[in-house]
């Protein structure tokens, strides 16, 4: 039995808009061992107000890396979890936090871990959501759903750090995960694929990409296996003529 390493993960915040919530969620990174800030597109992390409330973590703040949208803040990760209160189709059914430490220890030990928190007043939207590799909620009995932000950090690390589930013989074959900038590599293609043969509805394209998202978050395929799937995708792209007919939907 062992808890989670919390130097495995990474907080990204997108777009936060208060500098206090930035502070005061790397205060709580500190009081959970983790150590690394992604921020995209953010207000002024380094306000006086974000150093006030980071108190004496408050050079997570100089060492955080900033970036333009969530994707490029993904890219060499493994696994992301998006936290998230909103429910609909795209976005599909969201882990409770407690379930989500079991989930976490099936992964490979190496792999490096994103928690995704969204803006202070709207959250994460669906194509950020579908950027992640899955998604959890925190949830709360009383009259107000969502969490201040810097809350939801709190709870999220105390949560996950805290709890010690079973350790996961993982399969020598399974070493290692592919990072999201390789996931993409295959879901381009896939996604061209699936309009050139007329298998997408024009009026929700991106439901059929969203369900394969979630297999492959479900399957973790290596490495190699995204490389077979990515090069067997390229290869009938190649050799199936565009769809002439009438698309679905």
């Amino acid at each position: 039995m062992t808890a989670l390493d919390p130097t495995r993960l990474v907080l990204v915040l997108v777009e936060p808009q208060q500098p206090g919530n930035i502070g005061a969620a790397c205060r709580a990174m500190a009081n959970f061992g983790v150590q690394q800030l992604r921020l995209v597109n953010p207000c002024n992390h380094l306000a006086p107000e974000a150093v006030k409330f980071a108190v004496s973590a408050s050079p997570l703040l100089g060492q955080a890396e900033r970036f333009s949208d969530l994707p490029a803040a993904l890219a060499d990760l493994h696994f992301s979890v998006a936290l998230t209160r909103r429910l609909g189709r795209l976005r599909g059914q969201p882990e409770e936090l407690p379930r989500l430490p079991g989930k976490l220890a099936r992964l490979p030990s190496a792999s490096r871990i994103a928690l995704v928190f969204g803006r202070e007043d709207m959250g994460l939207t669906t194509a950020e959501l579908m950027a992640c590799s899955s998604a959890a909620t925190i949830a709360t009995p009383g009259d107000k759903g969502s969490l201040n932000l810097a809350q939801a950090v709190v709870v999220t690390l105390y949560e996950l750090t805290r709890s010690a589930p079973a350790v996961v013989d993982t399969p020598a074959a399974a070493l290692a995960l592919p990072n999201h900038q390789q996931i993409e590599s295959l879901m381009r293609p896939v996604e061209e694929l699936i309009d050139r043969i007329g298998y997408s509805n024009p009026s929700r394209p991106e439901v059929i990409p969203a369900a394969l998202r979630r297999l492959l978050a479900r399957a973790l395929p290596d490495p190699a296996e995204i490389n077979l799937l990515r090069g067997l995708v390229e290869q009938l792209s190649q050799s199936v003529q565009d769809w002439p007919g009438k698309r679905r939907g």
